[in-house]
């Protein structure tokens, strides 16, 4: 098992940065293990390790880049993963638009985009979901290579959307699984 204690510290620092009147009282209170199996037995999946340990030992959303992390369940904000994942998986079964098995909705950037966990990768990929070209076969890129990496340029600055200030279009690959994986 993976020690993320290092990288939550790190992330709860971060997160104090960006919001330094924000008492950490303020943040979604952590969720207790039993909410985070009640919430995998809802999607029907696991959490990848560390996305779990964000929400347990830190914060049920609330924090990170832009608009912030959704609420797993029962959160304040409007939209919460596992019921976005679950409507998305529901509404677009069976169309060109279908959203992939085990896809988790973590962030939303706004116009319809979304930063999503691979919960069935290992490393936990996290990809970006943009469908405003209107091709469902470009709509779905490797945002990180892993959750933990996704993290790391969050904390020290150097995620995509950082660079996007200085005028940096950011290289994103497309997704190869995304028909395999949508077809679930």
């Amino acid at each position: 098992m993976t020690d993320y204690g290092p990288l939550l510290a790190r992330i709860a620092a971060r997160a104090l940065e960006d919001e330094p009147m924000l008492p950490l009282a303020d943040l979604p209170a952590a969720l207790p293990a039993d909410e985070i199996d009640r919430a995998e037995r809802r999607l029907g999946f696991a959490l990848h390790p560390l996305l779990a340990a964000v929400y347990r030992d830190y914060a049920n959303g609330g924090f990170g880049p832009d608009y912030q992390l959704l609420s797993l369940m029962d959160g304040p904000t409007s939209e919460q993963a596992v019921d976005l994942y679950l409507v998305n998986r529901s509404r677009a079964a069976g169309t060109e638009w279908a959203w992939p098995e085990g896809v988790l909705p973590i962030l939303t950037w706004g116009c319809g985009m979304y930063a999503c966990v691979d919960c069935r990768s290992d490393q936990g990929t996290v990809l970006l979901f943009e469908p405003n070209p209107g091709d469902p076969d470009l709509a779905w890129y490797v945002d990180a290579p892993s959750l933990e990496a996704w993290f790391e340029g969050y904390v020290s600055r150097t995620g995509w959307w950082d660079k996007l200030d200085d005028g940096d279009e950011p290289d994103l690959q497309p997704w190869p699984s995304f028909k395999e994986r949508a077809s679930n």
